[in-house]
């Protein structure tokens, strides 16, 4: 088998892949991937070179339309539908046709099952409405254990010998369980939302190598290399694949001919499969996943609205990407005007000169950068940081004070911050309850302007800028030093290689900081997805791929000029452009 990087498997002819499994008894010796097809009732069996799909239960599917969790071992199948789990046996006969026994039922929880692993005689049925993993051992039909669910959506599930791997499509996450304990080692976030499935796939063949299989092998953690000895139960060297599923829906441009309007927005189905990357770093508590080459360009267009005066002795300051745990910028070139670089508060900043800009002058300032861009998730527990110091007096003064507009003496503000944490004093705790306590509070939408936080919590309603305000306000009132930080999203179409991507619109959220730890990234209202929760906790901590880090706590955008006019805006002057080339797909293993 190909030793290449394992590429995204289409398979065809199926509507939404749930739950993920392998069959390492196909001869000859090459391993296949086995999926349900929820909407078809299919139980499909795929080639992951050719994606050649195969329908395994021709003459049964309507015993398997809605089944959602897939798990396989030696010869026996289990799946879930409904609140039920049913196993069969598959026996491939030399040169006959792969034959599926009848489904027989197992065992019924009280509620949806939705996915189910096993490992030797021990079997793992994950329930979204319980909120638990529910473990069976030695075929009982009686639970004998429950793990508490990592995360608060429907979640599937995959076992290996030391660990349980739990993909949650609402969380975007993969999380990895001690198998003995339920104990979280870490969690990762995918590359694409709603991820339906996990297993892993091994590289080299039973042939070749008979303990590389999921069935035998001792260690099938992704990752290839570790930091720590605290790592090595967990990333040690081997071949394995992390293969995730993926189903949602699209949104697509339908000609319709014998229509008026012939071109109609409307939905259809996608699903696919792809390789999950992980790298966890134990010492420092962070995973790093999926990431992406891509090429940022940003340039300013003069184009003023009305005629502005000249400006004299202009210096024009644009933020860059910022080098972090998660982005790694390779090289950064000029648009349109050379600029000098300059460090302003640890931030990378390109610098434009002008002696003169005259009215209705044309011409492109800006620049191009290429990044490396990963999705990152902080594994930390309110234990982890009990013992954290006070922030020094420098932070005190740099980040826990109102420069910003934030209404912080505000009374409806000053009782926000009291009611939000009420005796919480963990760091972490507090966090957390100041971000839901904003979601409970606000609802998300598009204001013509920004308003200050007293003005957007009194209304209920607020932009990404105004749910930032809010948080800015609450944190530093409750003693947290926070910062903004964002500016774009690359638009998350990462299956379009070398082509220009536009954002529709700009983006903000925060990190706030943890001494003794450093500064943690916080999304601002993408989290908030459900009325009054529970709330998904992907991104507290945590940054997708597609987030760019520019100009942390510093104007994105600034310009000086010996006569600049009061009330002179840059929206006046020029309008901006920005783009996103993506290049190529990268492991975070191997960072350059």
């Amino acid at each position: 088998m190909s030793q290449t990087r394992p590429a995204t498997v289409r398979p065809i002819g199926v509507y939404i892949l749930s739950g993920l499994a392998v069959d390492a008894t196909v001869k000859p010796k090459s391993p296949r991937l086995l999926a349900i097809d929820a909407i078809r009732g299919y139980l499909v069996e795929i080639d992951v070179e050719t994606n050649n799909t195969v329908v395994l239960n021709p003459y049964s599917v309507a015993d398997w339309i809605g089944a959602t969790g897939l798990a396989v071992w030696q010869n026996t199948v289990w799946f879930t539908r409904g609140s039920s789990v049913f196993t069969c046996t598959l026996t491939r006969p030399e040169a006959e046709t792969p034959h599926l026994s009848t489904p027989r039922l197992l065992t019924e929880l009280p509620y949806q099952a939705d996915g189910v692993a096993v490992w030797e005689s021990t079997l793992y049925v994950t329930c979204q409405k319980a909120g638990y993993i529910y473990v069976y051992a030695n075929g009982s039909s009686d639970w004998s254990q429950k793990i508490r669910q990592p995360g608060i959506g429907i979640e599937n599930i995959t076992a290996t010998e030391s660990a349980l791997w739990v993909c949650d499509r609402t969380e975007q996450s993969v999380f990895c369980l001690d198998r003995a304990t339920g104990d979280l080692n870490f969690a990762a976030l995918t590359p694409f939302s709603s991820p339906t499935g996990i297993t892993f796939y091994p590289q080299t063949s039973p042939e070749t190598s008979s303990e590389t299989s999921p069935e035998t092998s001792s260690e099938t953690s992704p990752e290839t290399s570790s930091e720590t000895s605290e790592d090595a139960s967990i990333n040690a060297v081997n071949t394995d694949i992390c293969y995730v599923a993926y189903a949602d829906e699209e949104v697509y441009i339908r000609d319709d001919p014998n229509s008026a309007d012939p071109y109609q927005v409307t939905f259809r189905d996608r699903t696919f499969i792809h390789p999950l990357y992980i790298h966890h770093n134990a010492a420092e508590h962070y995973t790093l996943s999926n990431g992406y080459l891509t090429e940022i360009e940003y340039v300013e267009e003069l184009l003023p609205l009305e005629d502005v005066p000249s400006l004299s002795n202009v210096e024009w300051r644009i933020a860059l990407p910022a080098d972090t745990l998660r982005q790694k910028v390779r090289s950064v070139t000029p648009v349109g005007h050379a600029f000098t670089e300059e460090i302003q508060d640890g931030q990378r900043v390109a610098v434009y000169r002008f002696d003169e800009l005259t009215p209705f002058e044309a011409g492109l300032i800006g620049w191009k950068a290429t990044v490396e861009m990963y999705s990152i998730k902080h594994t930390l527990t309110p234990r982890d940081v009990e013992s954290a110091p006070s922030l020094s007096a420098d932070f005190q003064q740099r980040y826990l004070v109102d420069d910003d507009e934030l209404s912080m003496d505000h009374p409806l503000i000053q009782k926000a911050a009291k009611e939000a944490v009420g005796t919480e004093t963990n760091i972490l705790r507090k966090a957390l309850k100041i971000r839901n306590y904003v979601y409970d509070k606000l609802a998300y939408g598009i204001q013509p302007k920004i308003d200050t936080p007293d003005i957007a919590l009194a209304r209920g309603v607020g932009s990404c800028g105004e749910y930032v305000g809010l948080l800015l306000a609450l944190f530093r009132l409750n003693g947290i030093a926070c910062r903004t930080i964002g500016r774009y999203k690359c638009p998350q179409k990462s299956e379009l290689r070398n082509l220009p991507l536009e954002p529709d619109y700009n983006h903000v959220w925060l990190e706030f900081y943890v001494p003794d730890i450093g500064w943690l990234p916080m999304e601002s209202n993408v989290d908030d997805v459900l009325e009054q929760g529970p709330y998904p906790t992907r991104f507290f901590m945590g940054l997708a791929w597609y987030h760019t880090e520019l100009g942390k706590g510093i104007p994105f955008a600034k310009l000086k000029a010996d006569n600049r006019p009061e009330k002179f805006s840059l929206s006046d002057l020029a309008i901006n452009h920005i783009r996103f080339t993506i290049r190529a797909e990268l492991d975070p293993s191997q960072q350059s």
